[in-house]
């Protein structure tokens, strides 16, 4: 009986698998909860992103390629309260000094005349739409100007909880087909991008760390300021 070798295997299984892989940048899915949690922490707060709407973005694709919508919306959402909530509280502790500091002085006047108007929906409509419209002028104003912490809050996780369970959705139904538009051009550009963002990044943090410090120093030299002049009046 003459002997027939195996044939080799064909490796079309281990190309096919690659290929899905090769379809998306990995550093973007290994950020997993924790990263999609920190973006979305950094993206409501006074630190710039490198790209506007970043939490959206991540969510979505993370939700395309497989990822549980029921752990990752809820994870964007409170990392982006809590994100809202330090913004919040800046706003509360500079006052005018921070307005002054994070909002262009061109829009200040709408931004203050809007939340001293509008206590909720100043809150309730940037939360939840997306970039163009700002929300770190409204937020920190929202502080600033005395809208309680309880009532931040509510309308911010409501709106929040609105714009990411509307985006897990569409990373449900219609994100893998949005993907396979981009992902073989994205691949491409995924390390230069992964420098890119984190260089941003970095010193979107170092600037951040930096206009915290100097409204701190602001604000001690307005108390040493007020201290002066009550000791002289005295």
């Amino acid at each position: 009986m003459a002997f027939n070798p195996i044939p080799p295997l064909r490796p079309l299984h281990f190309h096919t698998l690659g290929m899905r892989l090769s379809l998306m940048p990995r550093w973007l899915t290994h950020l997993g909860l924790m990263g999609l949690f920190f973006v979305a922490v950094v993206d409501s707060s006074v630190i710039p992103l490198p790209l506007p709407g970043s939490t959206d973005l991540l969510l979505l694709w993370l939700v395309a390629h497989s990822g549980d919508p029921w752990l990752l919306a809820p994870c964007a959402i409170v990392g982006s309260i809590l994100g809202g909530y330090t913004t919040w509280q800046i706003g509360r502790r500079g006052g005018e000094a921070a307005l002054r500091r994070y909002v262009p002085r061109r829009f200040l006047g709408r931004v203050v005349g809007w939340v001293e108007r509008h206590r909720i929906l100043a809150v309730f409509v940037p939360a939840l739409l997306p970039p163009p419209i700002p929300l770190l002028p409204f937020a920190l104003a929202s502080g600033a100007l005395g809208v309680s912490r309880r009532r931040f809050l509510a309308v911010f996780g409501a709106a929040r909880s609105l714009r990411y369970c509307f985006i897990a959705w569409l990373g449900v139904a219609y994100g893998r087909k949005v993907v396979r538009l981009f992902s073989v051009s994205l691949q491409r550009w995924s390390l230069p991008l992964l420098c890119v963002f984190v260089a941003l990044l970095f010193g979107g943090g170092c600037f951040g760390i930096w206009k915290v410090r100097g409204l701190r120093k602001t604000d001690a030299a307005e108390r040493l300021a007020l201290l002066a002049s009550a000791a002289r009046a005295g």
